[in-house]
């Protein structure tokens, strides 16, 4: 009760005294123009009266800092104008700490309390940093301001920082700043004219100002960089420029960089280059998705003026065919290559066992900058029972020789979309099980709608709320037990598919041991820059995220590397502005920036334009005319937000608006452009007229009806 109280009485007291600041205006004695027009007299009194000028400064600016109020900068200029530079850089310094300190302990004593008992589990990681390296965080936010010093002293009151360790920090952290700001006071104290603001030292002063933080900026990075290296031993001379971990999208894509701008480059990969992409992902699941597509062309004959088609054919010829495409796309990803490019390619395991050192086949190999690229691994639940039986992944999948009867596939996302419809048209009896309310969750409910509606058509059954709960074998049938709704459900299989998504790899080759952070998604925790908490040690690929896409690994890859080998001179930051991807299912699904979903999540305004691929030629010549085009517009612009399409070959259509995205081109310029008749890319050209169409000046159109009219007479 008294502690509530003193509370009471404290707010009380900040309130009346912020009142009566604004209420007398007393922020005009705060302003650079009352400074000069006083500078005089305030000189004067000054050499009468040292002590007491000195004290009532040092007063009214903890004042002034513990209220967070406006003038601690104004204020900080005027002592070094009033009293020079020693003597202001000494009151100011520790005037500005302890006010600092008092702001620190009024938000404790008004706020932690209820903060921490309202938001304590969300802050908890907060909280634990604080504790940790709360000194370092402070040092760097006084260092580098990116929030006002005001805002730190609030925030830092509601941490566990301790108070002494606050002001010690704050002491130390604020001096850099405060030097740059009194000596600015000092040269503004002597100007005589308006013509002095040319002096060669207040520009000098203004100039530091401006480069203070990026000077700043540099010096926290050697700080942190001595920190976070401050335990390994650092060697004379390296073996190479850069050590790769990981043969696939990323990793070939880093290394040949590297090569081609003459970088000494070893690529570590200890099973075989072009990662899951070439031997267990794209490439194969394309080549199966191709064959299949081949009976579903005979299924529907009829369409296409054939009484009727008929193809026998054994499905372990298909699983050699995809074989056979895997190693004919080999070569571009080969030992041979890579080594005429300039690459040291090395077949083992890898460890990293210093900032520095990788160790591979038991030698050492010393390295100025490190690229992890080791990719992801199929994510397998935790399921009871799952451990009886031989399931498949997309990493063994491809082993298969007999074609399950009836095959389960867990998981409705990409993966689990592409190989459901394969195997379907493939001819086993296809259950598809999905946990979330739809199929391919990430698109707008009208695609998952639309490839459900059409898996359905090919017979395949699709389960979607059915959450897998256990494994069981009973009288030799394999049965998946699934929770729906409250109710249990037994699916039959023969075979399971586990397609629920990817699992980076970031364990196993020294990242734990040597203290590299793992984000809450599993990944490597990176910068924009794609760099670890060890500034040389970089990431690309699945491994780093936040798109566990090919194209997207190749894409960071340039970033890692060009920032491992030049960084010194020039950093660059990831682009993520425009990311396309595409689900190969029959329709294909593609998709580049924002969805309608995506846009009402964030709250960014739209238009929306639809063209029904129903409507173009070359698409009813194909029996294809089916799907649409959807494309977000700034509202009254045609700037692209965001495309979606749902057709054959959507993959290929939309490449011509990752195009315009990135080169911020608007509707008007497709509609511009001349498309080859007849081409399924006139559908983008199509969509385009809708966008116009729809966006007709009528007031303009309607005049000009008028104009026609008169002509005629």
């Amino acid at each position: 009760m008294k502690s509530r109280t003193t509370k009471i009485i404290l707010i009380l007291l900040i309130f009346a005294l912020l009142i009566a600041f604004f209420a007398f205006d007393f922020g005009q004695y705060l302003t650079l123009e009352y400074l000069k027009s006083q500078q005089a007299a305030f000189n004067d009194y000054y050499q009468q009266n040292r002590f007491s000028t000195l004290l009532s400064y040092f007063v009214v600016y903890i004042t002034v800092t513990a209220l967070s109020l406006p003038g601690a900068t104004v204020m900080t200029l005027a002592g070094g104008a009033l009293f020079g530079l020693w003597t202001a850089l000494i009151v100011v310094s520790f005037a500005s700490s302890i006010g600092a300190t008092l702001a620190f302990l009024v938000s404790r004593f008004l706020l932690r309390d209820w903060v921490q008992g309202k938001f304590g589990d969300k802050l908890k990681a907060i909280n634990d940093g604080v504790e940790k390296e709360g000194a370092f965080y402070l040092f760097s936010l006084r260092l580098v301001p990116l929030f006002p010093f005001f805002v730190i002293n609030l925030v830092m009151g509601l941490t566990p920082l301790k108070t002494s360790l606050f002001y010690l920090v704050s002491q130390v952290g604020m001096l850099a700043g405060t030097i740059v700001y009194v000596n600015a006071g000092t040269q503004i104290g002597q100007l005589e004219s308006a013509g002095g603001i040319l002096s060669p030292g207040l520009i000098l002063s203004f100039a530091l100002l401006g480069i203070f933080p990026l000077v700043a900026k540099k010096l926290l990075t050697i700080v942190q960089a001595r920190k976070i290296y401050a335990d390994y031993q650092r060697p004379q001379k390296f073996d190479y420029n850069l050590v790769v971990l990981g043969g696939g999208s990323a990793g070939l894509v880093s290394s040949y960089i590297a090569a081609a701008v003459k970088a000494k480059v070893a690529l570590i990969e200890k099973h075989k280059l072009g990662g899951d992409c070439l031997n267990s992902g794209c490439v194969p699941s394309k080549a199966l998705i191709r064959s299949a597509r081949m009976l579903s062309y005979a299924s529907r004959a009829k369409e296409f003026g054939f009484n009727k088609a008929e193809i026998e054919f054994d499905f372990s010829a298909v699983m050699e065919r995809v074989q056979q495409v895997v190693e004919k796309v080999a070569p571009h990803d080969s030992v041979e290559r890579y080594t005429e490019l300039g690459v040291e390619v090395i077949a083992g395991e890898a460890t990293i066992v210093s900032p520095w050192t990788v160790k591979v086949n038991g030698q050492l190999l010393t390295t100025r900058s490190i690229i992890v690229a080791t990719g992801a691994a199929p994510f397998v639940p935790s399921i009871a029972g799952l451990e009886q039986i031989d399931y498949l992944t997309s990493d063994n999948l491809w082993e298969l020789r007999e074609l399950p009867k009836k095959l389960l596939v867990l998981g409705g996302g990409p993966i689990g979309s592409e190989l459901t419809q394969a195997f379907a048209r493939l001819g086993s009896q296809v259950t598809q099980v999905e946990m979330l309310p739809r199929i391919m969750g990430r698109e707008d409910p009208e695609v998952s709608e639309f490839i459900k509606q059409k898996f359905c058509e090919e017979g395949i059954r699709v389960l979607t709320g059915h959450a897998a709960k256990q494994v069981k074998i009973e009288s030799g049938r394999k049965l998946l037990v699934c929770e729906q709704q409250g109710e249990t459900v037994e699916i039959e299989f023969d075979q399971l598919l586990v397609a629920v998504g990817r699992k980076p790899k970031v364990t196993g080759f020294g990242l734990e041991e040597l203290g590299v952070q793992i984000s809450p998604q599993g990944t490597v925790a990176t910068d924009p820059f794609l760099r670890t908490n060890f500034p040389n040690i970089l990431c690309a690929g699945d491994v780093a995220g936040p798109y566990q896409f090919t194209h997207t690994a190749a894409h960071q890859a340039w970033y890692a590397a060009v920032n491992a080998l030049f960084g010194q001179f020039k950093s660059f930051k990831a682009d993520y502005r425009v990311i396309p991807w595409a689900t190969f299912t029959d329709a294909e699904v593609a998709r580049v920036g924002l969805n309608e979903t995506e846009a009402q999540a964030q709250n960014v305004p739209f238009e929306v334009t639809r063209y029904g691929i129903d409507d173009l030629d070359r698409a009813i010549a194909d029996s294809e005319d089916y799907g649409w085009v959807k494309v977000l517009t700034k509202p009254g612009t045609d700037k692209i937000l965001g495309v979606t399409i749902v057709a054959a070959h959507a993959g290929d259509l939309l490449a011509e608006y990752v195009l315009a995205m990135k080169h911020n081109l608007g509707l008007n310029k497709i509609l511009g452009t001349i498309h080859s008749y007849p081409t399924m890319a006139e559908a983008n050209k199509m969509a385009a007229g809708v966008w116009k169409k729809n966006h007709a000046p009528q007031r303009l159109l309607r005049w000009a009806e008028k104009y026609h009219q008169w002509r005629r007479g």
